[in-house]
């Protein structure tokens, strides 16, 4: 069971229908999240886009119906005051990921929902951008007749499962390969589950998916412009600027006349 701290509130128990979304993250600490995506955006910008994409998959999750309080962001990285700071407005709950592999995180997390009293949990990524209020709804509907729901993601995985039950679909799955989707099935069927599955939906990790996302451009690398004002600044110049390179930035000296 999933053993970390939980920051969520009381009244989780008292929703009507006993539903919960878990939105499974990491908190977007630059040089730690969309790793495979610095070399195009930088650490600071990878970072950003990881932040936009889940405060994106939040309000689609909350529009679909769910209360604040029936959501809980499981995630790694950072500290829980961090992740207060950021989305601790919203009226989420928040718990720590647990786990030696994803597979074991993620039943971690489905699990701890299922004990605390929920009948039905859905959890998603955070970085499907085509994922709709629509959604989830099915998801949730799709609960009520199989055991177990998959939303399949274009690269042979998956950016959604939910479960009515405690259900182990999780072992001998080579995360991060192109068969994760076919593994899952094919566990579900050894272990007897009715599985429904919603639409194929592409999640954003590589530079191509980023593309596919937004038109060629709409990523603009550096993230950020350093300028430096300088007037016979011969003897230091050199040394501010080395002090301020980074992989993030661009750096403009404008010299006022020396």
């Amino acid at each position: 069971m999933c053993t970390g701290r939980s920051h969520h509130t009381p009244h989780h128990r008292e929703m009507p229908g006993k539903r919960q979304v878990i939105l499974f993250g990491r908190y977007p600490a630059p040089g730690r999240t969309k790793t495979r995506l610095i070399p195009a955006l930088g650490p600071v910008g990878a970072a950003d886009l990881q932040r936009r994409l889940t405060e994106t998959s939040l309000s689609t999750v909350l529009k679909s119906g769910i209360p604040a309080s029936a959501v809980i962001f499981c995630y790694t990285g950072g500290s829980p005051g961090q992740v207060m700071r950021w989305l601790g407005r919203t009226g989420v709950g928040f718990d720590k990921q647990t786990g030696a592999d994803l597979g074991v995180r993620m039943r971690n997390a489905l699990w701890k929902s299922l004990a605390r009293g929920f009948t039905r949990v859905v959890l998603v990524g955070t970085d499907i951008p085509g994922m709709t209020e629509g959604h989830i709804r099915a998801a949730f509907d799709a609960l009520e007749r199989h055991d177990l729901v998959l939303g399949p993601s274009r690269d042979g995985g998956y950016w959604l499962i939910g479960a009515n039950r405690p259900v182990d679909v999780f072992h001998a799955i080579h995360w991060g390969g192109p068969h994760v989707m076919d593994q899952t099935l094919a566990a579900a069927a050894r272990e007897g589950l009715s599985t429904a599955l919603l639409e194929a939906l592409n999640d954003i990790d590589t530079e191509s998916d980023l593309q596919d996302w937004r038109p060629a451009g709409h990523w603009r690398t550096p993230y950020l412009t350093v300028v430096i004002p300088a007037l016979n600044e011969a003897p230091t110049i050199a040394t501010v600027i080395d002090r301020v390179r980074s992989a993030d930035s661009e750096i403009l000296v404008v010299d006022g006349g020396s």
